[in-house]
């Protein structure tokens, strides 16, 4: 075999953090001579083979003979059951609404370098062990996504390449090197004089802001995470060059190397069987839509007669959305505690929307309903995640709509091979309140694309410290967005707006009371969604 593959080979394994020994390298090239693979299909065949392998649980870093000729063998048994006759696919054998209290805590493992299931039982109150492991965990994942990374993985091939090659360091590292030039991932956060600083596990630097000429792309606010590039000097300042966001890694490679750990709870599906129910998804359900309304304020005169007309165009046009998810806010003021008036009140808008629901069968017995509570609403919990609308509120709710489900903030809905995280927050206006840099003259297109950029590059719902948002400790992992969902749906009293990146598609609907009656739909087998809007009617 040719110097050329061999090289390929090597290249698309170290991609997914491999290394492959002589004998591993000849069995591979066996497998590439039996099948007769083309120079052009190479290394896409090769990365589903690096994929599958890396799925296994005895998996290792230095690739495994044994385990590799065992996920060949499974590869070539599912490529002959593909000819065998499919069952029509049913969607409600395979749409989940996670509970984010009810979710899997994996922490990071630093001697493993790899996730490992909490044996510990999650509390509301957590602990000073879990706050420090939050953070913690949020570095780590972070960094090892940043390794990976082209621009900082070493090639195994000797190249001019690794002339480029940029090299993280620690805070530690910094002591005694004054005048040199350092690249450092960490933490925004300000010190007890009150001036920013970076901090990583080992320690923190003073920032200075004076010789840089602008940040990079993205939001940068205190808690979040940030390479800093950067002169160390005499006054154990770091003069800042650059900083910027740490790269986002894909939802492919992530699920690539942890596609066995079922982060959801579940159960976990191969890539394969992914690619094969996307497939499906597109070829027998192309015209199944999921809803999505924000701040759905009950007690405005024009929000019951908006969702009946949403429903009247449903009814006459046949188009029945298997899923409605209705984020608050579900009042349009905060309800003063103790005042019983109020929420009595409150009570009646979800009775009387139960009664409107109720009122068209065909939508009540064939769509899910998904009610999210709001910053206003009424829960058990002020933190992130939010437990639910309080149960004595949604009486009438639960027993007049069968398939309604009352939802944690943030909240998790899986459909197949697909993950749609939504989450009900003012986001935009919290991160800008608490920003320490910024590109000048900023356009509203481009703080709703820093805004979703950094959000993912930060791989968490919530990139501020707890004194901003608070969190709790022992749940901090809901709020985590690695691997990358599919989808992720940012419900914000903000403009509407739609942005994939990196592969994830990510919308806020907007507020459905304004101008219009606004929302969007999202279409599992685009993997896509749409701004709609319905005319208010002025007798309204």
């Amino acid at each position: 075999m040719s110097d050329i593959r061999q090289r390929m080979i090597i290249k698309v394994f170290r991609k997914f953090s491999n290394s492959l020994g002589p004998d591993t390298l000849q069995f591979i090239e066996q497998i590439l001579d039996t099948h007769e693979i083309e120079d052009t299909d190479v290394e896409s065949s090769l990365e589903t083979l690096a994929k599958e392998y890396n799925k296994q649980d005895d998996a290792t870093m230095k690739v495994s003979v044994d385990v590799l000729k065992r996920v060949y063998e499974s590869l070539q048994d599912q490529g002959e059951r593909t000819q065998v006759e499919k069952e029509v696919i049913d969607p409600e054998n395979h749409l989940f609404f996670i509970d984010a209290f009810e979710m899997p805590r994996w922490t990071w493992s630093q001697e493993r370098s790899t996730f490992e299931k909490s044996p510990a039982p999650s509390t509301s109150s957590g602990s000073p062990e879990s706050r420090v492991t939050s953070f913690r965990d949020r570095l780590l994942i972070i960094k090892q996504c940043v390794l990976r990374n082209e621009h900082f993985a070493p090639s195994t091939l000797p190249s001019r390449d690794r002339e480029k090659l940029v090299t993280l360091k620690s805070t530690k590292q910094l002591l005694g090197r004054f005048g040199e030039r350092f690249l450092l991932l960490g933490m925004l956060a300000y010190n007890k004089e009150g001036k920013l600083c970076l901090e990583d596990a080992d320690g923190f630097v003073e920032l200075d802001f004076s010789t840089l000429d602008e940040p990079g792309d993205g939001l940068f606010s205190e808690g979040c995470f940030a390479l800093v590039e950067g002169e160390y000097t005499e006054e154990a300042t770091l003069e800042i060059i650059a900083i910027g966001q740490p790269p986002c890694e894909p939802r492919l490679t992530a699920r690539s190397i942890y596609g066995h750990i079922d982060f959801l709870g579940k159960g976990a599906t191969s890539l394969l069987e992914d690619a094969q129910f996307q497939a499906r998804i597109c070829e027998e359900i192309p015209e199944l839509h999921f809803f999505f309304l924000s701040d759905v304020w009950l007690d405005h005169p024009q929000t019951l007669p908006g969702i009946q007309k949403m429903f009247d165009n449903c009814i006459e046009n046949d188009f029945i959305p298997k899923v409605i998810v209705m984020c608050g806010n579900f009042t349009s003021k905060s309800i003063a505690h103790g005042d019983g008036r109020d929420v009595q009140r409150y009570q009646e808008n979800f009775d009387a929307l139960a009664d409107l629901i109720a009122a068209y069968p065909l939508i009540t017995r064939s769509t899910h309903f998904v009610f999210i509570p709001g910053p206003l609403d009424i829960t058990v919990n002020s933190s992130l995640p939010r437990r639910p609308l309080l149960s004595t509120l949604t009486g009438r709710l639960k027993s007049k709509v069968p398939k309604a489900h009352f939802a944690t903030n943030p909240c998790r809905i899986k459909f197949f091979d697909q993950e749609v995280v939504v989450f009900r927050e003012d986001l935009m206006a919290r991160m800008l309140r608490n920003v320490v840099g910024v590109k000048p003259d900023v356009k509203s297109e481009d703080l709703k694309r820093y805004l979703v950029q950094s959000i993912l590059d930060q791989s968490h719902l919530s990139p501020l410290t707890i004194n901003i948002q608070p969190v709790l400790s022992d749940y901090d992992h809901t709020l985590r967005l690695y691997p990358l969902p599919t989808a992720l749906v940012l419900a914000d009293r903000y403009d509407s707006y739609k942005v994939t990146y990196t592969g994830c598609h990510v919308f806020n609907p907007g507020s459905f009371i304004g101008k219009s009656l606004s929302f969007s739909t999202y279409t599992p087998a685009e993997v896509n969604s749409e701004e709609c809007t319905l005319l208010v009617d002025e007798e309204d």
